[in-house]
């Protein structure tokens, strides 16, 4: 049996409820919480395999079909065409194995070479369709914060799109250099980048105080635009996050790998935890995943809260080379407890205010075996991240990004022994971090050789070619300059739409 979704979504802290266009359309809910679906479609096993002999923008509109339904079949066939025709074939999302039981599903093949993009480069479609549905003419200004690979994707995506502009702000120390160039040449006349002091908790702060601010609001509308968000609190890009995991599986069925039914495990490499969420959802829906194993850096907050029940952000913030987990507060993790509380909004809302004033909150012990049952969690520290890259080099002549390390060194030591196969879900190419990458499967790398450098000696190595996004970096012109304190965001965007 196949059942649709909701086409209503409501706020983990209370607040009504309001269609998934709307919800697209808004970003966060106005009381401050997330939106997240009444109730989630349902797939048979039947169906899950059905998905083995489709394309991946085959499987994405027919997920998204259950998960959108309001939208329109003929409608999300056409975007998931439009959008997944720009990452270089039909198999999007390609899983390569390592082993037997081994797999790395890579979602770097997209314009920006992360996986930001199978979720953003299909988000200007739902806007333009929430739009429709809502009757909503209104200018969109899209706030993003960004620890890389977000800022890039949703510029790409937006850049020049009309009756919409975007802002994106990052951490001035928190990224890597293709990273920062990435999106300090982004082209288009709406588009703005600003290098916040601070990590991308700032940033992060810093947009959830806009969207709380009812003064910027009203300035913003006043000049004809509606806030949005480009982050994965926004539910349109949560959505698009659940089909490679659903592609995955049925991939795996495809090659022989498994039958329908069998439990597969996932690791994924998590910082805003909207990655592992989506996993969380696909398991929901009904794709057999045995475990979720939630991989970190050594900002290691996640683990500590899947290991103790206790979040807690009165830590110190570490800068280390995988950025996009460089996050002591993980804002996807709200919907994620809202599910475990039962959806009890109420007991929500009081942690995520502990959270803010109190800066940690903690489950009760049968919330905290709750969570146990369905995620396992392992972290690993910048030499084991270097050591992960030159084994699977050496074994597998495979290269790998420090975030993927950082998955695959957590699920060599906590992968189930049930014989399951697992996929660490690989997050971004190699060439985004092209210094770490070699210095950990080269010797002799000069001591002051560029992050470009660094990418050509590797794909020297590997007898492969530099991507051309990559390679052009160095030669386009800076077209933006800001620099900012978390406390003048506002002032910049205000002059944006001015």
């Amino acid at each position: 049996m196949t059942r649709p979704g909701s086409e209503r979504l409501v706020s983990t802290r209370g607040g009504g409820a309001v269609t998934a266009a709307r919800a697209v359309l808004t970003g966060p809910a106005p009381d401050g919480g997330l939106y997240a679906p009444e109730y989630l479609p349902y797939l048979s096993l039947g169906a899950i395999e059905a998905l083995a002999g489709l394309d991946y923008a085959g499987r994405a509109s027919f997920i998204l079909n259950l998960l959108l339904p309001a939208f329109g079949a003929e409608a999300l066939s056409e975007a998931a065409g439009r959008a997944y025709s720009r990452f270089g074939g039909a198999d999007a999302a390609p899983l390569r194995g390592l082993s037997d039981d081994r797999y790395i599903l890579e979602l770097y093949h997209g314009p920006t070479l992360a996986f930001k993009d199978f979720a953003l480069q299909l988000l200007p479609d739902l806007m333009s369709q929430s739009a429709r549905l809502e009757r909503d003419s209104a200018k969109r200004l899209i706030l993003a914060a960004t620890s890389g690979d977000t800022g890039k994707a949703a510029l790409e995506a937006f850049a020049d799109q009309p009756d919409c502009a975007i802002a994106v702000f990052y951490p001035r120390e928190g990224v890597s250099e293709a990273q920062r160039l990435q999106m300090i040449t982004q082209r288009g006349a709406n588009t703005l980048v600003a290098a916040v002091r601070g990590s991308f908790d700032d940033a992060q702060a810093g947009v959830k105080r806009l969207f709380a601010s009812e003064a910027f609001r009203r300035s913003a509308r006043e000049r004809g635009y509606t806030l949005t968000s480009a982050n994965s609190i926004n539910y349109g890009r949560l959505a698009p996050q659940i089909v490679y995991y659903f592609s995955a599986y049925a991939d795996l069925i495809k090659r022989g790998a498994i039958n329908a039914g069998r439990l597969v495990h996932f690791c994924v490499p998590t910082g805003n935890f909207g990655n592992i969420l989506a996993g969380d959802y696909a398991r929901r829906i009904g794709l057999p995943i045995g475990k979720l194993i939630c991989a970190s850096n050594s900002n290691h907050i996640l683990t500590d809260f899947f290991e103790s029940g206790v979040y807690d952000a009165r830590r110190e913030f570490l800068v280390t080379s995988s950025p996009a987990m460089d996050i002591l507060v993980s804002s996807n993790l709200e919907r994620f407890v809202f599910e475990t509380a039962g959806r009890d909004a109420a007991r929500v809302s009081g942690w995520m205010d502990s959270l803010k004033h109190n800066g940690w909150f903690g489950l009760d012990e049968t919330e905290r075996a709750a969570i146990n049952s369905r995620i396992l969690s392992g972290w690993t520290g910048e030499d084991a991240v270097r050591e992960a890259i030159s084994r699977v080099w050496k074994t597998c002549r495979v290269l790998i990004d420090p975030h993927t390390a950082v998955g695959l060194d957590v699920l060599e030591r906590v992968q189930p022994d049930d014989g399951n196969p697992a996929v660490v879900v690989s997050t971004a190419s190699p060439f985004k971090f092209g210094k770490e990458v070699a210095r950990a499967i080269l010797s002799g790398v000069p001591e002051g050789a560029s992050d470009f450098d660094c990418c050509r000696m590797v794909a020297e190595e590997a007898g492969v070619e530099v991507p051309p996004s990559i390679e052009e970096l160095p030669g386009l012109p800076v077209r933006h300059k800001h620099r900012c304190e978390p406390s003048g965001m506002e002032e910049i965007v205000a002059e944006m739409i001015a």
